[in-house]
């Protein structure tokens, strides 16, 4: 007689516990959930997000008119790519966007004549990264300036220009680059600014700070030293549904010795002479001066 057959405990659902080797490329890293994350060239937003931009993702930024505080997200971002011999594509509403190349930071040198030079850009650089979970032969870097501003040719065919987006995300998708565009709010109609943040994985504002504002001076420690605020209004969650709890949603931005920047959480300047900040101050919960057994 035949012996009966054992039938396994795990049932057509269980989870596939195979490990996938991890990139071995430089400026990659492996995150929860097998999410692989580029740095965005700043340590502190990289913190921030969990390890940096999702291999993958459209990270979206709303520039501020007053300031050109985007163009540093975009240096960081590029500049971090030539340190790791990444391939770079770059688009501009300028006259000359190989001029930005120039500006790029890089801080494993501080001699000109070893500055490296960026890879020509390939106009398909997202068929050249297709997506293989198993093998990662590169990692595309996509910076867009100004999208949808007036300097571009098809500005004022708004609905050209979210079918653009959409198309670009869903190549992102299945391809191992990660793409931030930066673009103008204010220059937009309500609705296609809407749509354009919604089809972001990560959204990211900034803000300038008015020169000579007494009130703000005297609320913000540091105040000198800041050079804008960087709003985090939407953080990229890959293959989770678990949401980010963020420890701010509004940080400082400063340049620290003319070559990286740093965020910082706000902090509230001490009032009335008063020693520490707004966040290390505690209160009783019933609201008396005195100690009590009740009170925590």
């Amino acid at each position: 007689m035949a012996a009966p057959t054992v039938r396994s405990s795990g049932s057509s659902f269980s989870r596939n516990i195979s490990v996938v080797s991890s990139p071995q490329i430089p400026g990659l890293k492996c995150g929860p959930n097998g999410t692989t994350f580029i740095s965005t060239g700043i340590r502190d937003l990289d913190r921030i997000l969990g390890g940096g931009y999702p291999l993958g993702s459209l990270v979206m930024v709303m520039e501020d008119p007053e300031a050109p505080h985007h163009m540093d997200l975009l240096r960081t971002f590029m500049s971090q790519g030539l340190v790791n011999n990444q391939p770079l594509l770059y688009a501009s509403p300028s006259k000359d966007p190989r001029g930005f190349l120039g500006t790029l930071p890089h801080p494993g040198s501080s001699k000109e004549d070893n500055k490296p030079t960026a890879p020509e850009p390939d106009q398909n650089l997202c068929d050249d990264f297709h997506r293989n979970s198993n093998n990662i032969a590169s990692v595309g870097r996509i910076a867009i300036q100004s999208f949808c501003s007036p300097l571009c040719e098809y500005s004022e065919k708004e609905t050209d220009m979210l079918s653009f987006i959409r198309l670009l995300k869903s190549m992102l998708m299945v391809s191992n680059a990660v793409a931030i565009v930066t673009f103008p709010p204010s220059l937009l109609s309500p609705s296609s600014s809407k749509r354009l943040q919604h089809m972001a994985d990560t959204l990211l504002s900034i803000k300038a700070i008015p020169d000579g504002d007494k009130e703000l001076e005297k609320l913000l420690t540091g105040y000198k030293d800041i050079n804008g605020f960087l709003n985090i209004h939407k953080v990229a969650r890959i293959n989770t549904q678990v949401p980010v709890i963020l420890e701010a949603k509004t940080f400082s931005m400063s340049l620290k010795k003319r070559r990286f920047l740093a965020l910082e959480c706000l902090n509230q300047a001490p009032v009335d002479g008063s020693s520490g900040t707004s966040y290390g101050t505690s209160g009783s919960c019933s609201g008396s001066s005195k100690s009590g057994a009740l009170d925590f």
